[in-house]
């Protein structure tokens, strides 16, 4: 059993249905990158400068000005099981490339899981902010009062002309990005998403999966992010994320009503099969499971849905991923047993007979 706390509930603070715009926007992400002055990035670094940079950033743990951050836990990767580290990736919380890697890489999470801080990730330090619903301004805030913390003890590679330096060239200069997490199913269903995608990428801004660069978007579920670093300033690019984003709610809105009025009976039909298949279904796979719970939280949004809240569909989403339905059943599991597993625990959390939220 394991006994870190990230372990114990499938739900991030940023998982709770709560915030602006909260029917549409799942999260809004703010991740900063930065790196140590005179050592090699982790990529290139050997194990005794990478052992360097961990010790350098977590000294400025024991400082009085981060401990006004909040309260945070030190986990090393080198720790963790295979299982603690895929759920932290499908929590959000790490990216897949830190979850894979085995020499001095390390985490600095938040109690709420608000905040992540990524060590000896492909940069030195990345500090992660994802708050709930619509409130990218306010995730940049806490990201930004955070980096002047380490700014303030370390002594980080800049370049007067271009910025902060980072492994990945697209993130020289602010070295920030900027996501937003949006479910769009009524822009698929009435198959304007690829135009909506195609305006979107005219503005600079890049549309990924549920987890980032390289996946699908499963589920109706959509990343929108930033993908200039380079010549914006950090307000700029996050005033050009929001009003974009804005205008995709509009138009999902828009969608969702259109759908309403002219194809109402097909919809409450699609997300009726969509909720008794979940409540009665004895083997599921992820992708089918995903799309599934896109439908009723649809739903749910619509009101057509009464006893499904955001919050247990938000849950589920983690909860039916293979690390930490695993970890729920305490077994390791095949991907057909997996899929067994997964529908048993879609059954009892939507027939009532499982209370996810403890």
């Amino acid at each position: 059993m394991s006994n870190h706390s990230f372990m114990k509930q499938p739900i991030s603070d940023w998982m709770r249905g709560t915030g602006p715009d909260s029917d549409i926007v799942i999260s809004s992400r703010i991740r900063i990158a930065r790196n140590l002055n005179g050592l090699p990035f982790p990529l290139l670094a050997t194990n005794q400068q990478s052992a360097e940079s961990l010790s350098r950033l977590t000294k400025v743990t024991k400082s009085s000005d981060f401990s006004q951050l909040g309260h945070f836990q030190a986990i090393a990767l080198t720790e963790l099981t295979d299982m603690e580290r895929q759920v932290l990736v499908e929590k959000h919380l790490i990216s897949p490339n830190l979850a894979n890697e085995s020499r001095n890489g390390g985490l600095l999470l938040k109690d709420d899981e608000s905040v992540s801080i990524m060590l000896n990730e492909e940069d030195h330090l990345r500090i992660q902010c994802l708050y709930p619903g619509l409130q990218i301004h306010e995730a940049w805030d806490e990201a930004s009062r955070i980096d002047d913390v380490f700014e303030a003890h370390v002594d980080y590679a800049f370049d007067e002309k271009r910025g902060y330096l980072t492994s990945c060239p697209t993130n020289v200069g602010t070295g920030i990005r900027a996501s937003v997490m949006m479910h769009l199913p009524a822009l698929v269903l009435t198959q304007q998403i690829n135009r909506i995608l195609q305006a979107v990428a005219q503005v600079g801004l890049a549309v990924r999966g549920l987890y980032g660069e390289g996946s699908e978007a499963t589920g109706n579920l959509f990343q929108v992010s930033n993908q200039i670093t380079l010549g914006q300033s950090e307000s700029e690019i996050i005033d050009n994320l929001y009003g974009v984003v804005k205008q995709i709610i509009e138009h999902e809105k828009s969608a969702r009503e259109q759908l309403n009025q002219q194809s109402n009976t097909r919809l409450t039909d699609r997300i009726c099969r969509s909720y008794g298949i979940l409540k009665h279904a004895v083997v599921i796979d992820s992708k089918e499971a995903s799309q599934r719970l896109s439908d009723i939280r649809l739903g749910a949004d619509l009101e057509m849905l009464k006893d499904v809240t955001g919050t247990a569909l938000n849950e589920l989403l983690v909860m039916t991923q293979p690390g930490f339905l695993q970890h729920i059943y305490k077994k390791p599991m095949s991907a057909d047993e997996r899929d067994i597993y997964r529908a048993q625990l879609i059954r009892d959390t939507l027939g009532n007979k499982r209370d996810i939220s403890q």
